[in-house]
């Protein structure tokens, strides 16, 4: 989506403070003993109770046999996007936990995910959850008018290499705005100068996701879930975000 008028910036901002105040609630119920569903219940009576609707829930995506069956996805460890949260899916000490999730308020849509650890855990662990934060500011730096799409992806793969974490395959960030994906896509890997270019008023959701591993994936038999093909575990850091005329807006923050 392009922003083209300060009725549809305020909508965006008002579902970006929506999710950002949400996914901040979220973060503080990371704790081991933790059911992934009180998770998911608690993500949409928030966002429900702050006017708004949970984009994911009955989101359907091709190729999938059934629409997403929650308001938040809850991916631990190797699971690397779209964990479905469950009663089962219990938290347990020094699980990488992400949050991802979705809202719309007044018919616009953002995205944005966190990454978790629950409890103590260790410094790998920790240091690939800071990452993925640190590949976020960098594509950040490079987001304004004019420049391109391989800027953002050589910037987050940059950050990989530094800290020898691989970035997650054929997973990365798209527009947004009236729906809640769209092209174009925005990859984690790229050459700087190539790819589409930046406009002001252009809305992206931008995602680093890493692996410790690989970064090879492959689909869970739920359909829905992909996981690290070596068992590795992963963690990304998104926002949606607005191309202004000086640089970029975080609308989740």
């Amino acid at each position: 989506m392009i922003v083209t008028t300060n009725e549809e910036l305020q909508s965006l901002r008002k579902s970006g403070k929506l999710l950002a105040d949400t996914l901040r609630a979220l973060k503080k119920e990371v704790k081991p003993g933790v059911t992934s569903a009180h998770l998911d219940l608690l993500a949409e009576k928030m966002i429900r109770e702050g006017g708004g609707v949970p984009a994911f829930l009955n989101y359907k995506q091709e190729g999938s046999a059934y629409p997403f069956p929650a308001a938040l996805c809850v991916s631990i460890n190797d699971e690397v996007v779209h964990g479905i949260p469950t009663e089962q899916k219990i938290i347990k000490e020094g699980d990488v936990v992400m949050l991802d999730l979705g809202v719309s308020y007044n018919g616009y849509f953002t995205d944005a995910a966190v990454t978790v650890i629950a409890g103590e855990g260790d410094e790998k662990g920790k240091t690939l959850v800071a990452a993925t934060e640190e590949a976020f500011k960098a594509a950040l730096k490079v987001i304004k008018p004019g420049s391109r799409m391989g800027d953002i992806g050589a910037a987050i793969e940059a950050v990989a290499r530094k800290y020898y974490f691989s970035v997650a395959e054929d997973l990365g960030g798209h527009s947004l705005g009236l729906v809640p994906h769209e092209a174009p896509y925005v990859a984690n890997t790229g050459k700087p100068g190539t790819g589409e270019v930046l406009v002001e008023g252009l809305v992206l959701a931008v995602e680093p996701i890493f692996t410790e591993g690989r970064g090879a994936i492959e689909l869970d038999v739920d359909q829905w879930t992909y996981r690290t093909r070596d068992g590795s575990r992963s963690a990304e850091t998104e926002h949606t975000i607005l191309v202004t005329k000086d640089g970029a807006e975080i609308l989740t923050a």
